[in-house]
């Protein structure tokens, strides 16, 4: 998709959000291996075992994608961060589902090490959740900087691009969200 001659994506992207649903048809095989790299990325931070595999993640975002009405998407990175988000839910839905007899809110995990190791149960990534929702409340622009940045993949000028933001201003975003979630998930207070 990083690839795509003269625009095809975005212009099938804007198509889309016109109403032609023929277009979301037509784009679907463009971005089949995008978005099935994107459902890798976030498979790798799961437990192992888990039962959903990256085309299965692929196919329940992609669901989720058309049974909605057409989000605005401007261009590639923002379909990503988009793609990205739904994933990120079919996940959560699956571990609340798993988990709504077992829930442990007692479980805190180090920010710092979530990007490198992979999330050990379901109660990881529901707390996880759970203090993403807490911080998108407090402020919505550092909850979607994290989601794109930690469950998206995309590096910080990406963000940027998608949000319309200066590369300083969402670098600054991600170290408060950071903070804030480190004391969120490490069950100390929160000033």
């Amino acid at each position: 998709m990083a690839d795509e001659p003269s625009g095809q994506v975005t212009e099938l992207l804007q198509r889309w959000v016109k109403g032609d649903d023929a277009a979301l048809g037509a784009l679907a095989p463009l971005v089949f291996q995008e978005l099935r790299r994107l459902a890798h990325f976030h498979m790798q931070s799961e437990r192992a075992g888990h039962t959903l595999q990256s085309t299965a993640l692929v196919n329940e975002a992609f669901l989720r994608l058309i049974g909605g009405r057409p989000v605005d998407v401007q261009n590639r990175n923002h379909f990503v961060a988009v793609a990205s988000r739904l994933m990120r839910q079919v996940l959560v839905d699956y571990a609340r589902s798993r988990r709504a007899n077992k829930r442990d809110g007692g479980c805190r995990i180090d920010i710092e090490a979530l990007a490198e190791l992979p999330v050990q149960d379901d109660a990881e990534l529901l707390a996880l959740d759970d203090a993403l929702q807490s911080l998108g409340q407090l402020d919505e622009r550092q909850a979607r900087i994290v989601e794109m940045k930690f469950f998206g993949g995309l590096s910080a000028p990406a963000i940027a691009d998608v949000m319309g933001l200066s590369l300083a201003t969402v670098d600054r975003d991600w170290a408060i969200a950071r903070l804030w979630l480190r004391r969120q998930m490490d069950g100390s207070p929160v000033p």
